[in-house]
């Protein structure tokens, strides 16, 4: 399990998630139809300097973007590019910045303009997965039940969870244990303790669950070509409720 953060770990890690948040924030309300994912891209690299944090995605293990935006059927780790946003498309936009040595990881999936019914149904029940899933993020809670609640939740709709591609633990990494699945088994697992800081991110599809990599060899994609839905939190574990670290007021969509 990650290590359990003092005092002074836990205000570094509430300063780098809200750093992420603002980011976050400030790139969304950019999305619209006609903007590149690359004009998306490079103003979030502004951003994160007039936040006075860096990217934690840029460079990582060759990744060259400076946050993942994918579009419609991609899931996650897409690059900016020439390509244009387009009315009725929906833009995952995940953001990790380093602050103070610190991390915060977050992400939202934001629609662009009217979607289709079915997609906005997509949209919020991934984001009500994660919500339910951070009322499980408690000391003593079992990690297991954590995971589980989010298929539940997903799979009571029709839709599908990703597997191969998970939360984790973070802090001065941007990757560290335990990983946070978005399936698992009830009353399993380690038992989470208070200092603990977790990256919930269901990744959830409208069609099967099984998706595949572009040639690109970041890009992850659905295999049926159907949309899929991100949304990712940091969430500090207390002595009392959950506390989400990367918190920001709802960006209206487009």
């Amino acid at each position: 399990m990650i290590p359990i953060k003092t005092a002074k770990e836990m205000d570094k890690m509430r300063i780098a998630g809200q750093a992420a948040a603002e980011v976050l924030g400030r790139t969304a309300a950019l999305i619209r139809p006609g903007i590149s994912t690359r004009e998306v891209d490079e103003a979030a690299a502004q951003f994160m300097t007039e936040a006075s944090c860096r990217s934690a995605f840029l460079g990582y293990r060759g990744f060259s973007g400076n946050i993942c935006i994918s579009l419609n059927d991609e899931v996650v780790h897409g690059i900016g590019g020439p390509r244009k946003i387009q009315y009725g498309d929906i833009v995952k936009l995940d953001i990790g910045v380093i602050k103070g040595g610190w991390v915060g990881d977050t992400a939202t999936t934001v629609a662009v303009g009217m979607i289709d019914p079915a997609v906005q149904k997509l949209l919020e029940v991934t984001e009500e997965s994660l919500r339910v899933a951070i009322t499980h993020a408690v000391e003593g809670g079992r990690l297991g039940d954590l995971c589980a609640s989010v298929e539940e939740t997903v799979a009571a709709h029709g839709f599908s969870v990703v597997r191969e591609f998970v939360g984790h633990g973070v802090g001065r990494r941007l990757h560290e244990e335990p990983q946070v699945p978005n399936y698992g088994v009830r009353r399993t697992g380690p038992r989470l303790k208070a200092g603990m800081t977790l990256a919930i991110e269901p990744m959830v599809n409208m069609g099967v669950s099984q998706v595949r990599m572009l040639q690109d060899g970041w890009t992850v994609v659905t295999a049926d070509g159907k949309p899929s839905s991100h949304f990712e939190h940091t969430v500090l574990i207390t002595h009392g409720e959950p506390e989400i670290l990367t918190w920001r007021e709802k960006t209206q969509s487009k």
